[in-house]
């Protein structure tokens, strides 16, 4: 019964991957929300994990890690186990590494930078796992959390200097006159600028994962196509050196989008407690 179903799911994810490689579209690996709509696209239920699909896997991934963090977390000792011992690594490293770009007193933003980390290169990952989807090659996903990075930093600009102050860090804090003259153009340019620091956040990690996903949709058709004379339900796995690249940039992806979000921080901190 096991296997019947096993052969099912690979005949339906090659017909999945064959119709994919005649549409006009960029081709994607099937997911088991999509597997699950072309089968029962019309029970409501299917129809709105369909429709919210990347809202459901980025959920996913937060119970996972929230599951985690609880399992590590409900029976702390001294002598850890290995996945409290796994987990106070992480957080110590996430914390060695905001530390050493905001310097001390940017501890308060360790919670908020670490979880962005770990969350967005879960995502990044979770593609990569057969029948799960990287929520992260949603642009409508990587906008959102980049609109968090933004609001966090403006609302830490205006915490740190007061409104005023706010206001003149965005003039560019003139002190004579040539800087107060300076300030009709100092003042729309650093505006547009903190618009455009989200933007660029959202744009690169959406465009590197969405690449990633076509890129190892098409070597996965490629694999079926190559064997399509033989009617077999599997086909030679291209995608596999690749997936391990892919781990790579989805980590370096993470980590650039962390490393962002914590100098925009830093650029919105006073100059004796930014680095």
């Amino acid at each position: 019964m096991l296997s019947q179903k096993l052969l099912f799911l690979i005949q339906t994810t090659v017909e999945h991957v064959q119709k994919e490689a005649h549409k006009a579209g960029p081709p994607e690996m099937p997911n088991f929300i999509t597997l699950l709509y072309e089968k029962y696209g019309k029970v409501g239920l299917v129809q709105f994990l369909h429709t919210w699909e990347n809202v459901v896997f980025s959920l996913l991934i937060v119970i996972i890690l929230g599951v985690v963090a609880y399992l590590s977390s409900r029976k702390s000792s001294l002598i850890p186990g290995s996945l409290q011992n796994f987990v106070e690594m992480v957080v110590e490293w996430l914390d060695n590494f905001v530390c050493g770009i905001l310097g001390p007193k940017g501890r308060k933003f360790t919670p908020f930078l670490g979880t962005l980390f770990i969350y967005v290169l879960s995502m990044n990952f979770f593609g990569l796992v057969p029948g799960m989807k990287s929520p992260s090659s949603s642009l409508n996903t990587t906008v959102a959390l980049a609109t968090c990075v933004f609001f966090y930093v403006q609302y830490t600009g205006i915490k740190s200097f007061g409104l005023l102050g706010y206001l003149s860090h965005l003039a560019g804090e003139p002190k004579d006159v040539v800087g107060w003259i300076l300030v009709p153009l100092n003042l729309p340019i650093h505006i547009l600028e903190e618009f455009i620091k989200p933007l660029s956040l959202s744009m690169r990690l959406f465009g590197n994962i969405f690449a990633e996903d076509i890129l190892i949709a098409v070597l996965v058709g490629l694999g079926v196509a190559s064997l399509a004379f033989l009617k077999m339900p599997v086909g030679i796995p291209f995608q596999l050196p690749f997936i391990f690249l892919a781990m790579l940039f989805s980590t370096i992806q993470a980590l650039v989008f962390t490393i962002l979000s914590t100098i925009y921080f830093s650029l919105m901190m006073p100059y004796e407690e930014g680095h």
